[in-house]
């Protein structure tokens, strides 16, 4: 047998029991398109769905909030580099363990004229926090109520120390909304012709058909390039890319690999790739069964190659991780490596394990997911762990794993996180402490590092903290960790941009060819 750098992409998926499918693609793509003509400055995004709902503090998903970040600002954003950066806020500090003080940007106004101001971040935060409001969002959960300074001073009060907040309102979170406008309209109307601060205004929303809106001339950052920015819902990413091969799109967001691989070569189209945040790994039940034991665990982690995975399933559109830390989050340690690749070590730690001939068990991922999950499981069966695959869709995966069944996705399911804070928290949060909602590990040490993380206000604490769960985390190997994975997109030749490591759609500083 070949060693595995130097397998094939047809080669590696058959020995991980898997046969890729070719995307069927509609006839517009199996020949060069020709332009139709410019559409002028105006950008064209395929994405998989409508947003939501257009107001922004009632949906919680990133799909939403790609079209919503456009129109609205948050208190505090993302700079080219990554890096926390001012937004609506020009600066932040913690008065005390339990007080954030917010400095805000002078004579911003929402698209309607109206002052964005110390009173409208309170009201933004009060409504968020208002039961009556709904909101799925949770980045502010430790925020107890929001109190004006002055008109560019607003505090944020917290019943628990919480040392990310000004990264937990650089999205979600972090969305001002217009209170005037919002006592006027209402809620109801409030979602049908939303107002914000944002690069563009609102136009048009036709469901299932396109969000458009135009360049805020006013915008307090500038004028954006654009003229008009238009979203388009494609969920088959087949006729995503057939459109922008006969240029009715300009580019189509949130491809997987797979997908991407089917118009490589095409005239006129190009396929992007960029580092991403998204972090992929199994969820062992170390509750039950064989996974009780940490040499089972550490066997499924030298089974199951990580590298081969990314080549012959990802296109080498992932990285590699050592634990379930993304590179770019705050509290990832380089030192730590990831698991050797040896099976013939992964039988031997399961013999001493007492499973000399491996076991049965299953692995549960979402339908979106079935090429992934079953390379894993045809990884996993040359240790001679026999998983089989159990798939699910979006909405049954997304009920079991949030309900109070810790087991409702079986011994094994494939997960993923996005980690859009940039800071190993969110990775980790609802996951490893042991009485949080998905953790399957009861380890004291963990606990205790998970809190010093989250309640202290000191970076080089935190980092100590979350040095010390890396290494527990890969000794104790509760998870088989896998990859973060990158975000791809095609485009024409027409866009000037690239996303952030968090993969957002914000247009802002978008550009067109002419």
């Amino acid at each position: 047998m070949a060693p595995p750098h130097r397998l094939s992409r047809r080669t590696a998926l058959r020995l991980a029991g898997l046969t890729l499918p070719a995307l069927a693609l509609p006839a517009a793509l199996t020949a060069c398109g020709t332009a139709t003509g410019s559409p002028g400055r105006v950008l064209r995004v395929a994405q998989t769905a409508d947003p939501k709902t257009l107001d922004p503090q009632k949906q919680g998903d990133l799909t939403s909030m790609n079209v919503l970040i456009n129109i609205f600002d948050t208190l505090t954003t993302r700079g080219a580099d990554n890096q926390l950066a001012p937004g609506l806020a020009l600066s932040w500090s913690s008065l005390d363990r339990l007080t954030w003080r917010f400095r805000l940007r002078p004579g911003v106004r929402f698209h309607n004229g109206e002052p964005c101001d110390a009173h409208a971040v309170a009201f933004s935060v009060q409504r968020l926090l208002d039961p009556a409001t709904k909101s799925p969002i949770v980045e502010l959960r430790y925020v107890k109520k929001a109190t004006v300074v002055d008109d560019l001073t607003v505090d944020l009060h917290l019943s628990e120390p919480d040392p990310i907040l000004p990264a937990k309102v650089s999205l979600f979170g972090g969305v001002v909304v217009p209170p005037d406008y919002l006592r006027q309209v209402g809620n109801a109307g409030f979602a049908k012709h939303p107002v914000g601060t944002g690069p563009f205004t609102f136009a048009e929303f036709q469901r299932d058909h396109q969000m458009r809106m135009r360049a805020n001339p006013s915008y307090w950052g500038g004028k954006p390039a654009l003229d008009e920015l238009v979203f388009l819902p494609m969920p088959d990413p087949s006729s995503a890319l057939a459109s922008l091969q006969s240029d009715q799109v300009d580019i189509v967001a949130n491809l997987t690999p797979d997908a991407a691989l089917q118009i490589q070569g095409y005239r006129g189209v190009e396929i992007r790739h960029c580092p991403g945040i998204r972090t992929s790994y199994l969820s062992l039940d170390t509750t039950a069964g064989p996974l009780r034991d940490v040499r089972v665990r550490r066997a499924l982690n030298h089974a199951v190659d990580v590298p081969l995975l990314i080549k012959a399933v990802l296109d080498g559109k992932a990285r590699e991780v050592p634990t379930m830390f993304p590179r770019e989050s705050f509290g990832f340690d380089p030192s730590i490596q990831p698991y050797t690749r040896d099976v013939d070590l992964a039988k031997r730690l399961l013999a001493e394990a007492g499973f000399p001939d491996g076991f049965d068990t299953t692995l549960t991922a979402q339908t979106a997911d079935a090429n992934t999950a079953e390379a894993i499981s045809g990884l996993l069966a040359r240790a001679g762990v026999r998983a089989r695959v159990e798939l699910v869709d979006a909405g049954t995966y997304s009920s079991r794993l949030t309900s109070n069944n810790r087991g409702a996705l079986g011994p094994i399911y494939l997960a993923a996180s996005t980690g859009w804070t940039l800071d190993a928290e969110s990775l980790v949060q609802s996951n490893v402490r042991h009485d949080r909602r998905q953790s399957r590990w009861r380890n004291p040490e963990a606990d205790r590092l998970v809190d010093a993380e989250e309640q202290s206000l000191a970076p080089a604490d935190r980092q100590r903290a979350f040095t010390g769960l890396q290494h527990l985390l890969n000794q104790e190997a509760p998870f088989v960790f896998l990859y973060q994975i990158d975000t791809v997109y095609a485009v024409n030749t027409r866009p000037r941009w690239q996303p952030g490591v968090v993969g957002l759609l914000a247009m802002a500083r978008a550009q067109v060819a002419s």
